[in-house]
């Protein structure tokens, strides 16, 4: 099938996910939670057919640990979905109501996108979070994953289209997109039958959609995220906040890659922060400052604070104020989380109402800023856009709104 019937068949699908209600789909939900449990082994072997591949290609040990399922993560995607299921259905819900002077009743209420493209790179998790967040808000998806997990991405769609079957709704409310790099150009280009599209990956994949593509866009991803250890700063907390920021999983957006330390409590901060990095096998890579106080840091490069490592590596700079790092943070951020450790409410309220990015954290982890830990069950990416969808995207913001009037009669006036 071409991508142009696939989006043709999405699109017809869209006309039973509107008028679905909750109930239906939420069994939905439960029978694809249901099948792809029952095609775990399935899912596994495709996958290590992937991993397979993607090692002798050389790929790259972060991307290898993106791309690489478990039964614990296929039981998570599964969980996921029957996670959605228990969320309430943001479809139909009225965002505000008021009645005109002359008896009109206006109603503005949450309805599908439609039909939602999503171009991600590597991992197979995204294929059923996004499947399942789209059902849930009654939209059909077109998923392009790429090439890296198309076995996997394959046994997956299949085990949810089979709980689509058992639910009785069209199979082409959720939709694998194949084929190479012409087929993501016709995405890109199709108004009319695409109605949105969201690319996660790295910096290339997005930017490359979000300047090309002709389907509106929103933007996700790329996190470059910073933590900034103030004067006041606790530094257990800090120590205890970058560990984890940077260690629990290092190839994904949320996670810290760029650590500021106030001049002023440098001398112990600094010391302090490397050695627990490099007992958890991370590189430090510093400015002079920097590594002028801790033998262990590797001198950063040039544009090495633009970087997004992905991997168990760390910028960290040392900053004569907050001000000096906030002014960083605007140059170097990319609007996804960035954090401050710091005793000082004031601090908190100046970092807060200054940096703007998607997620603004005060003493806690960036690996917070997450759709699950939000509590919106599975979530689409985190949008680094500054309209429509902000931050993690859950139910809410894979809908958009209708206005809709009520009246008795009534014409207007003048």
């Amino acid at each position: 099938m071409s991508f142009q019937d696939q989006a043709r068949a999405a699109k017809a699908a869209t006309g039973a996910l509107r008028r679905l209600d909750r109930a239906g789909k939420d069994e939905a939900l439960g029978l694809m939670a249901g099948r792809l449990r029952a095609a775990t082994d399935r899912v596994l072997a495709a996958n290590g057919e992937d991993l397979e591949r993607g090692r002798a290609a050389g790929m790259p040990e972060s991307l290898q640990d993106r791309l690489a399922l478990t039964g614990e993560r296929v039981e998570a995607m599964a969980a996921g979905l029957e996670a959605l299921a228990g969320l309430p259905d943001p479809v139909g819900e009225v965002v505000r109501g008021w009645v005109t002077p002359q008896g009109v009743r206006i109603e503005q209420v949450r309805v599908p996108i439609g039909v939602i493209g999503i171009i991600y790179e590597a991992r197979p998790n995204v294929t059923a979070d996004a499947a399942g967040i789209c059902l849930k808000s009654g939209n059909a998806s077109l998923l392009r994953g790429s090439s890296s997990a198309l076995e996997s991405n394959r046994a997956v769609i299949a085990a949810l289209r089979d709980g689509l079957v058992d639910a009785g709704l069209p199979v082409d409310a959720v939709n694998l997109v194949e084929g190479g790099h012409e087929i993501t150009d016709e995405m890109m280009h199709a108004r009319g039958l695409v109605d949105l599209l969201i690319p996660r990956g790295g910096a290339g994949l997005i930017n490359a959609v979000v300047t090309g593509s002709s389907v509106p866009v929103i933007e996700t991803g790329v996190g470059n995220c910073h933590l900034v250890v103030d004067s006041s700063a606790d530094l257990a907390m800090a120590e205890t906040i970058v560990l984890n920021a940077k260690t629990q999983r290092p190839s994904v957006c949320n996670a810290l890659e760029t650590v500021l330390v106030l001049s002023d409590v440098a001398g112990e901060a600094v010391p302090r922060l490397v050695g627990a990095l490099a007992g958890a096998g991370v590189t430090v890579h510093g400015d002079e400052r920097t590594a002028s106080l801790d033998s262990r840091v590797v001198p950063a490069g040039e544009h090495e604070f633009e970087a997004e490592y992905l991997s168990l590596d760390l910028a960290m700079k040392v900053v004569d104020s907050l001000e000096e790092a906030i002014g960083h943070i605007a140059r170097y951020g990319s609007g996804h989380s960035e954090t401050i450790v710091t005793s000082s409410l004031e601090a908190a309220r100046t970092f807060q109402e200054s940096v703007d990015a998607a997620a603004v954290l005060v003493n806690c982890s960036s690996r917070f800023v997450d759709g699950g830990e939000f509590g919106f069950g599975a979530e689409i990416g985190i949008s680094t856009q500054k309209t429509h969808a902000r931050g993690p995207m859950g139910l809410q913001e894979m809908t958009s709104t209708s206005y809709r009037l009520n009246g008795n009669g009534q014409t207007r006036l003048g």
